[in-house]
C-alpha cells in the first residue's frame, strides 16, 4: 500500500486493525467501488452507475481509495488517453471480505440472492470453508479465539489502574 501504516494506538477507542481498515474503506461508496473493479468496471462513469453513488461522493472515495493503495489509476486498454481504476495487490486482498458480505447479506438480509458466485470451470456455486493456514485444518467459529496484544487492554477493555478506572477513562 501507498499509505503509511496506522499506528492501531492513534484510531479512537479500542486499539483495533478493523477500526484501521474502517478508516479506508469504512463508508458505503468505497465497497462498492472495489466490488465493481472487481467486476471489470473500471471506467468512472460505469462504477457511478453500478453503484448508484453521486458523482462528487464517488470521486472523492476513488480519489481516495488510490491514495490509500487499494486501487490505482492506469491507462485503459481500449481507450489509452483515459485512466481507469484497476486493484492494486491490497485491493484484491479485500475479495474476501467482500466475498463475506455478500454471503451474509444473502443469509441475513435479501429475500432472494440477487447474484451467485460460481467456482469458474465446475458446474456449482462457490463457497468458502476456513482452513487454518500454518495446519490445513478445517476450522469452525468455535475453535476461533481472540488474544489482546495491546498493552493496556483486555477483551473487556481498557486496564482499570488503581483507582478501577481504565487507562482511557481518565
Amino acid at each position: 500500500m501507498t499509505t503509511e501504516r496506522t499506528d492501531p494506538y492513534e484510531v479512537p477507542g479500542r486499539p483495533c486493525s478493523i477500526a484501521a481498515t474502517l478508516q479506508v474503506v469504512g463508508d458505503r461508496w468505497s465497497l462498492l467501488a472495489v466490488r465493481e473493479v472487481t467486476f471489470g468496471n473500471h471506467r468512472f462513469r460505469q462504477i457511478a452507475r453500478n453503484t448508484g453513488a453521486p458523482t462528487d461522493r464517488l470521486s472523492a472515495r476513488l480519489k481516495s481509495l488510490v491514495a490509500d493503495g487499494v486501487l490505482e489509476r492506469r491507462p485503459l486498454p481500449d481507450e489509452p488517453r483515459h485512466d481507469g481504476y484497476y486493484l492494486t495487490e491490497a485491493g484484491r486482498d479485500l475479495l474476501g471480505v467482500i466475498r463475506e458480505l455478500l454471503r451474509w447479506g444473502d443469509r441475513w438480509l435479501t429475500t432472494a440472492p440477487p447474484m451467485k458466485l460460481r467456482h469458474h470451470d465446475h458446474d456449482h456455486d462457490f463457497g468458502l470453508r476456513p482452513v487454518c493456514a500454518h495446519c490445513g485444518e478445517p476450522v469452525t467459529q468455535g475453535e476461533v479465539h481472540a488474544e489482546v496484544a495491546a498493552a493496556g487492554w483486555t477483551l473487556a477493555g481498557p486496564v482499570a489502574d488503581s483507582t478501577g478506572r481504565g487507562a482511557r477513562d481518565a
